[in-house]
């Protein structure tokens, strides 16, 4: 009677109408930059199903103009943005709709490098040096008061726009330092070409601490719930990173091969300590010393209340 019963439940149950899965929740990450080492805690996510387990659908969408990137977050254009801590002060006093509410890259990555084997030793050597840019306004501020640091101004150095191609005019000469080269790339993509470099920290010469790379959203899209899961989510893959590094770097080249190279393997390395490994907290303090450095170099009229530029999701 057991057997017969169990038997008519489950054909019962067969022929029930089947119920679709849940759709998950799509959510569009627009980057800073083409997909590269900055990226894995996200890329991570997807690989590892952190990202289906909390329900979404994540698009990682390299952006056709990175400058556009605060502009088209704030007009709708996707619902996250990846961008720099300095940025978005500068965002904010144009008027722009943004909040940062997690972080990815919690140290600076900005230098100023020089050869190692070269004549600059301390930044004090920078002296009536050529110094090659690629975009003015932070980077300005923090040589300044890099300079500043060491007894110099910026009227000790002559700076010179080299566009992007900050280490093929160090080596070539062209300069006798870079401003703005990241220290995960910029320096292994010199050692592959055979010429050291020897990088000087922001952080270490008066520049305050700051994230390099956040998460930002418009404002009307800040209490989305989409969004500490999505956090949630890369907080896990960061984790992961930590534990598993050869693991990670294994689904990071099968999702993206054509980043398989010395370059990109090493910079995964370098990059693997700077990943906040708790995405959604908001230093506070950390956000209102850097608006008032911005401050006091003139980027920005006042600095901000950290309230009207970032939060902190719970």
């Amino acid at each position: 009677m057991i057997r017969k019963a169990l038997t008519s439940l489950t054909l019962a149950l067969a022929l029930l109408p089947a119920v679709p899965a849940a759709a998950a929740d799509r959510l569009t990450v627009l980057l800073e930059w083409f997909v590269n080492p900055d990226h894995a805690p996200m890329v991570i996510a997807a690989e590892k199903g952190f990202f289906a387990e909390e329900g979404l659908e994540v698009e990682l969408i390299p952006p056709s103009d990175p400058s556009a990137v605060p502009r088209l977050v704030s007009a709708g254009q996707a619902d996250i943005g990846v961008h720099y801590q300095p940025n978005l002060y500068l965002d904010h006093e144009a008027g722009l709709p943004l909040k940062r509410f997690g972080t990815l890259v919690e140290t600076p990555l900005n230098t100023v490098t020089v050869l190692a084997d070269g004549a600059i030793k301390t930044l004090a050597d920078l002296k009536g040096k050529r110094v090659g840019y690629s975009v003015s306004g932070f980077e300005d501020a923090m040589l300044g008061r890099m300079l500043a640091s060491a007894g110099l101004t910026k009227a000790d150095v002559e700076l010179i726009n080299v566009n992007f191609s900050l280490s093929p005019s160090l080596i070539a000469g062209k300069v006798d330092a870079t401003l703005g080269g990241f220290r995960n790339f910029e320096l292994t993509q010199m050692r592959i070409e055979g010429h050291e470099g020897r990088a000087f920290f922001p952080e270490e010469h008066g520049v305050p601490v700051y994230d390099e790379l956040i998460f930002v959203t418009r404002n009307d899209l800040i209490a989305d719930p989409r969004l500490p899961r999505f956090l949630h989510a890369v907080e896990k893959a960061a984790v992961y990173l930590t534990n598993h590094p050869e693991e990670a770097w294994q689904l990071f080249v099968k999702a993206y091969p054509n980043l398989e190279d010395t370059l990109n393997a090493q910079a995964f390395t370098d990059t693997l300590p700077r990943f906040a490994k708790r995405p959604a907290a908001l230093d506070r303090a950390r956000y209102a010393r850097f608006g008032a450095f911005l401050a006091e170099s003139g980027l920005v009229k006042a600095a901000p209340d950290v309230e009207a530029i970032a939060v902190e999701l719970r």
